[in-house]
């Protein structure tokens, strides 16, 4: 099988340090190593949130010619919004994403919707949480406080919806059973990736916090 890689950055900071790209092509080399070959690769340093991809028009087009499929590591570095993903799907170009090998497009656009869903329950959360700060007259800021701040909310918005696929004795199970567990479910982190027992290690006090559980 032939594939054309595509890779995605948000910042040319992260291309030039290698930061979340390494990541990206350690995943897309093993996966076409064990399946095939890489024919070419393309590199896009663009938001997420940005639709217009030059280097994602150069992929797939080259990938057409080659009657290749295009090679992404993850669903989210492709892109974050399902319409997009769906538009690109029906390019007449194969998608395949290292991470999720065996999903079916229709799998794809059900995991794409649920991490957009996800995405926006939380930018809910957070909008709330500030309002409530602000009227409880914490004073946020137009610095880095705040970013910081909204950081820190979302981090514990997320964990609380992660307590739903908690077993009842989470509190005696160990940091790897509960990231294995996580990972088993299907669930994903906040950035989309596996969890791992220093994730859930960050997540150990917000759930200690949440009463009933």
């Amino acid at each position: 099988m032939k594939y054309v890689a595509y890779y995605r950055v948000s910042t040319k900071k992260q291309s030039k340090s290698g930061l979340g790209l390494e990541a990206q092509k350690l995943m897309v080399e093993t996966f076409a190593e064990a399946n095939g070959y890489l024919i070419a690769d393309f590199v896009e340093v663009e938001s997420g949130r940005n639709d217009q991809r030059a280097e994602l028009t150069k992929a797939m087009t080259f990938a057409k010619k080659t009657n290749a499929s295009l090679l992404i590591a993850k669903l989210d570095r492709f892109s974050r919004r399902v319409s997009f993903i769906a538009t690109m799907m029906e390019k007449g170009v194969p998608l395949v994403v290292a991470e999720m090998p065996n999903a079916t497009d229709f799998q794809l656009h059900i995991f794409a919707a649920l991490a957009q869903e996800e995405r926006r329950l939380i930018s809910e959360r957070t909008k709330a949480a500030l309002a409530q700060a602000k009227r409880q007259g914490k004073k946020l800021g137009l610095n880095g406080s705040v970013l910081a701040s909204t950081n820190k909310v979302e981090a514990e918005a997320f964990a609380s919806t992660l307590v739903e696929y908690l077993d009842s004795n989470w509190k005696e199970q160990s940091l790897s059973h509960l990231s294995r567990n996580l990972n088993s479910k299907g669930i994903r982190t906040r950035n989309g990736g596996k969890f791992f027992p220093q994730t859930v290690k960050n997540y150990l006090e917000i759930w200690r916090r949440i009463p009933d559980i």
